[in-house]
């Protein structure tokens, strides 16, 4: 791996752009905070330092998009400005960083929080979530001619946000109506139409965590079981959610971040990476019903990381020794399942010897 000669803290969220070709994260610690632009193709990763004249604050948010520049999401007084960010000058001026300005989105009521939305599938467009009690707007921050636009206004507070398909037309949020959350689907495409997406049962709370447009597999945490549990669907299937027993102890806080792509039509085949609350890694298929358990990489970054179609897990990690490094895993492969022994059949008399036989 190379070794890159900056200074990167271990505990700083790591947004991965939705091809796996850039990642983004807020470097440095205390006053010192500066984005960076991780670049995931080509033989080994490689870190490339975006700061300006003046240090981020530790509430900024960072995420990358396809063409390599990364979207910056600052807080200035009640205003929440947006810009992108990109590399500029030679080598002999020394990595430089440009700024282009994009706008900034002004709360209509106070309480409202506004954070950005997973990096959008088409790798252009980025989009941010403005959540409050009245309601909830998404807005396009990037991508747009004259700045950040509202597409969608949803009644309620919403949270969470999953994309749906692979164009960044169908997002799902986690909506809050009177004490109960549904996760419902958004179409960005018809002007923020709202349609049911989770109905477990009437009065649980269902939220989606994760889905993966190419097996329809969706991860889902609940209430309905009668305590919170990790369960998996699958989109747009008539059958009810399941909610795996080797999932029980640790569905109230486990958050699944990875899916492996590439599986069409085999939802049941997809590996699954999971954050525990400890700080470690499980890994899962919904076919095997078992769970691996295992330590996440010294200096694993962000609790993040990336499935490829053939199923290699890859994770981001920076130590001392390598402050820019990748660690592929495969899923191992699950013992077979138990064998039930019916009863053994009754033996068959045995012959025996004439001057053995029992006298009458």
């Amino acid at each position: 791996m190379t070794v890159c000669a900056i200074e990167i803290t271990t505990t700083a969220p790591f947004t991965i752009a939705a091809d796996g070709s850039y990642a983004a994260r807020l470097a440095g610690d205390g006053e010192a905070r500066y984005p960076e632009r991780w670049t995931l193709t080509g033989p080994e990763p490689y870190a490339v330092p975006l700061p300006l004249a003046q240090p981020e604050e530790a509430d900024s948010e960072v995420l990358p998009l396809a063409d390599g520049r990364v979207l910056i999401h600052r807080r200035v007084a009640e205003r929440h400005a947006f810009a992108l960010l990109y590399p500029t000058g030679g080598a002999a001026a020394g990595p430089r960083t440009g700024q282009l300005e994009l706008g900034a989105v002004v709360p209509e009521d106070e309480g409202v929080r506004v954070t950005l939305l997973p990096p959008s599938p088409d790798g252009c467009g980025a989009f941010a979530l403005a959540a409050g009690d009245s309601g909830t707007t998404v807005w396009r921050v990037a991508g747009t001619p004259f700045g950040p636009e509202p597409v969608a206004r949803i009644p309620g507070r919403c949270s969470g946000g999953v994309w749906l398909d692979r164009t960044g037309r169908m997002l799902a949020l986690d909506r809050e109506l009177d004490g109960v959350v549904k996760a419902v689907a958004v179409d960005l495409g018809r002007g923020g139409e709202v349609s049911p997406l989770l109905q477990i049962a009437e009065g649980s709370s269902d939220r989606l965590l994760l889905a993966d447009p190419d097996s329809g597999l969706l991860l889902i945490r609940s209430d309905a079981p009668g305590e919170q549990r990790l369960g998996w669907g699958v989109l747009g299937s008539a059958r009810p959610v399941r909610f795996p027993e080797c999932l029980r102890a640790d569905g109230a806080t486990a958050v699944p971040f990875a899916v492996q792509p590439g599986q069409a039509l085999m939802p049941e085949s997809c590996g699954v990476a999971l954050r525990l609350d400890d700080g470690g890694l499980a890994l899962w298929r919904p076919a095997d019903r078992h769970v691996f358990r295992l330590g996440g990489p010294v200096g694993w970054l962000g609790g993040t990381g990336l499935w490829s179609a053939e199923g290699r897990l890859h994770l981001p990690y920076a130590t001392a020794e390598v402050p820019c490094g990748i660690l592929g895993m495969s899923l191992p492969v699950a013992p077979p399942p138990p064998v039930r022994l019916e009863p053994l059949p009754a033996a068959a008399p045995r012959p025996v010897p004439l001057q053995q036989a029992p006298l009458r």
